[in-house]
């Protein structure tokens, strides 16, 4: 197998669903028109709902939700071998991911651009209302410090990097100005991303400068400073830095991959790796479980992820500017996030088995495997760095694309370069997430807080702003500078595709209520089933047989409590949403279609 034939069969399969299904999915199940105002025309305030190119939204959405998920998780799935990575990719992402994606959007804008707590409250009562709101707030916690944690290894220490990364924002704030005053994007587009460029190629510039020196960070100073950067995301109006900042930052991620895919028809790599390895039944070095379910809780943005409903219904509904936009932001997103995925997995497939388990296990377990790295002493000659157990992904993905350069002659000297570079991307790609992620945030500590306070459910009320975004921000930043995430980082995967799943119970809902046919509501229900017992399953395993079994390594009765909690928060869910889809199924047509006029 080589790279060029998964590359071009993706794209084709991609691009094709986008066109067939993205379109009878949002024309037919959901009945997508332009005959209303969206929410950013109804409810326009300037800071939160602004009408916005369909363009400048896409980019702030792929930007928000593309984050360490299409990145690490095909590059740690890599273990079972690139076909069981490669299939969830890509069926996941055109029958989940894309579906999800694409309803969460429309139920939020349907409800006003509310939360997705807030639409099922309305949907399905206050017990799922409650139950989806504190799964939020407790997932989106743990992923803002999980992905600030993985910042903090890019920038640590690391004054190009830091320099790289924080250009980006005064850069992005003059792009919004410039834009909000000429309205002229593509001038703006140009000159932001000319700017942005300039600012990540100087950057080794300034390594043993005075200024450099000043922005030599160590972990816990720049523990402190991602939080209070946050706050300003997520306080300030969309339009003046998060907006054009995921725009320009969109630019970078997908300019990387299209590098990519160049760089694989010129090289051709090989894949190395064989479709199936003998990890899949379990117990391997970097993911300890079976290759069903976990291949599908690895891979979790890039095929279908919970995080996505936060975004979906937190800042991008309040941001649409014709409902049409939702099919090339909602649906067409995912399937971009999806081919990233792909150009991931590709990266660590094709460097040799033996040195990417070298990376990615503690040298003390890789010596168990029978192993001898192959071309790993020349890797790290060349970066100039040691690669051996640098485990969590980054650092596979990293080398995997270098090495894939390195195929054409002239690259080769620059190595070290390029890899230090795909490492800052990587960390631009993850803050763009952490930037949306506390706004969404801010959002569900607004309506949590507004049930007992009414005021702060109004977005555009200053003071509540302000308290709803430092307090998500001290949430998550307790957790980065103690380091008490890395105890329960692991709970991520499962309550990640947990989420995802109370996502697609909201979509079923929806489309029983909007679509001509009920059968279409199997669009949403096919991915939820598969989902909601892939996640219990997971959830079981881990519960068993490493949470509260004492002989393995992440025993721990806490993670144990949080998993049970966390999928009797789902089951809650998915038992209101059976009475309720009974009632709809029963229910005359006319009368359900008038339940929502």
């Amino acid at each position: 197998m080589n790279a060029i034939t998964i590359v071009i069969g993706s794209i084709c399969i991609l691009m094709i669903s986008y066109r067939l299904y993205g379109i009878f999915f949002t024309k037919k199940v959901l009945k997508i028109k332009d005959d209303t105002p969206t929410p950013a025309h109804a409810l326009e305030d300037g800071k939160d709902y602004v009408p916005t190119n369909k363009w400048v939204t896409f980019g702030h959405h792929f930007a928000a939700i593309a984050a360490a998920g299409p990145l690490v998780g095909p590059i740690l799935a890599a273990q079972f071998g690139y076909l069981p990575g490669l299939l969830w990719l890509l069926i996941g992402a055109v029958i989940g991911g894309a579906v999800h994606d694409a309803v969460v959007l429309f139920a939020s804008m349907r409800h006003g651009g509310k939360s997705l707590s807030e639409v099922m409250k309305e949907e399905l009562g206050p017990i799922a209302g409650f139950c989806t709101g504190l799964a939020m707030l407790f997932i989106i916690t743990i992923t803002m410090a999980g992905l600030s944690m993985v910042v903090l290894g890019a920038l640590e220490r690391n004054p190009w990097g830091t320099f790289a990364v924080g250009i980006t924002i005064p850069i992005a704030m003059l792009v919004g100005i410039a834009y909000r005053k000429t309205g002229n994007l593509i001038v703006t587009s140009t000159v932001g991303f000319i700017l942005l460029m300039i600012g990540v190629f100087i950057g080794p510039l300034i390594q043993g400068t005075a200024f450099g020196d000043f922005l030599t960070f160590d972990r816990d100073t720049l523990a402190i400073i991602l939080p209070i950067y946050a706050f300003f995301a997520a306080a300030l109006p969309v339009w003046l830095l998060l907006a054009p900042r995921d725009y320009l930052s969109s630019f970078m991620k997908i300019g990387v991959f299209i590098a990519l895919i160049i760089g694989v028809f010129f090289v051709n790599p090989a894949i190395q790796f064989p479709p199936l390895t003998e990890f899949i039944h379990g117990g391997g070095p970097v993911i300890a479980g079976p290759v069903w379910p976990f291949v599908s809780i690895t891979i979790a943005c890039g095929a279908i992820s919970g995080f996505h409903a936060f975004v979906g219904s937190g800042t991008t509904p309040k941001m649409i500017d014709r409902w049409e936009d939702i099919r090339i932001v909602g649906f067409g997103a995912m399937l971009v996030e999806s081919l990233v995925g792909v150009m991931a997995l590709i990266a660590a497939t094709a460097l040799h088995p033996a040195d990417y388990f070298a990376i990615n296990s503690a040298p003390a377990v890789f010596a168990t495997l029978g192993m001898e790295p192959v071309h790993l002493q020349a890797l790290s000659q060349s970066i100039g760095m040691d690669l051996e157990g640098r485990t969590g992904g980054a650092v596979t993905l990293a080398v995997g694309m270098t090495d894939i350069f390195t195929g054409i002659p002239w690259f080769a000297e620059l190595s070290s370069y390029f890899y230090q570079f795909v490492i800052m991307f990587e960390a631009v790609f993850i803050l763009t997430a952490i930037d949306a992620g506390t706004r969404v945030a801010r959002y569900l500590i607004q309506d949590f807080g507004g049930n007992v306070y009414k005021p702060l459910k109004r977005t555009n009320w200053v003071p509540g702003t302000i308290f709803a975004s430092a307090l998500a921000c001290f949430m998550w930043g307790y957790l980065l500078y103690s380091g008490d995430i890395s105890s329960i980082w692991v709970l991520f995967g499962v309550s990640n595709q947990l989420m995802a799943a109370i996502g697609l119970v909201c979509g079923v809902t929806m489309v029983l209520k909007v679509a001509d046919k009920r059968i279409y509501a199997l669009t949403c229900f096919i991915p939820l089933a598969y989902l909601y017992i892939t996640v219990n399953v997971a959830g079981y395993w881990m519960i068993k047989n490493v949470y509260w079994n004492p002989a393995a390594a992440g025993f721990n009765m806490l993670n144990g409590i949080l998993s049970v909690i966390m999928l009797m928060l789902g089951f809650l869910i998915v038992l209101t949403a059976f009475k309720k889809w009974a009632q709809l199924w029963k229910s005359p047509k006319f009368l359900v279609a008038q339940s929502t006029s």
